[in-house]
């Protein structure tokens, strides 16, 4: 049935280094009839903290405690859901682009409830310098001068391999390698190159 919400929302999951392009490609793709860029860090940034799911939020953060991954997990939920609801995001005919979640493989395990994953592209740049220019220059064209620091930059990638090697090998009979030291629509071309010959997208395109 046209429109019906399926049990699961088909996702593509994208993953790489601050100042790798995922917001850039996430952006690029959602012009694409088909795809939705759903990013989490937009959708924290937007929280209404009066809500009652807010609130559990502020508790954590105000004892300084880590967010539990189910709760990040339901908050996910509970945003895509508004969007289908909205008809933002058309569940029956759209693929999710995912940017910043999961972050981990313990809410990798809480989202196949409700999310199947089609592939996972990681975002790779090798060129630490390239990176740490690319943030250098986001942080101050957004005026966030400490995030502006070498120090601070170069312990952000350090924390991101730590937290992201498991969550790779968790997907690694779904992942693909991009090359992010190229120019972006030299990567665009090769992300829809990887989707356009994924056979489940070719089954669901033909579908919608």
């Amino acid at each position: 049935m046209i429109g019906a919400r399926p049990d699961k929302y088909k996702a593509v999951i994208f993953i790489g280094a601050p100042g790798c392009g995922k917001g850039t490609q996430g952006q690029i793709l959602a012009a694409i009839p088909r795809f939705y860029h759903f990013s989490m860090g937009d959708a924290f940034r937007s929280m209404d903290t009066r809500t009652p799911i807010g609130q559990e939020f502020v508790s954590f953060s105000r004892k300084g405690e880590l967010v539990p991954d189910e709760l990040t997990v339901r908050y996910f939920k509970k945003q895509v859901d508004a969007r289908a609801d909205l008809h933002m995001f058309k569940p029956d005919i759209d693929i999710l682009l995912l940017d910043g979640i999961p972050r981990s493989v313990e809410q990798a395990v809480l989202l196949e409830k409700h999310i199947e994953v089609l592939q996972l592209f990681h975002l790779s740049c090798p060129d630490r310098d390239e990176l740490i220019t690319r943030i250098r220059k986001r942080a101050l064209k957004e005026g966030r001068m400490d995030d502006a620091s070498e120090p601070v930059i170069k312990k952000r990638i350090r924390t991101y391999e730590i937290e992201t090697k498991e969550l790779l090998d968790h997907y690694s009979d779904r992942r693909t390698d991009i090359n992010a030291n190229q120019a972006p629509i030299k990567v665009t071309h090769d992300i829809l190159g990887a989707i356009l010959n994924h056979p489940e997208w070719q089954g669901f395109a033909s579908e919608a």
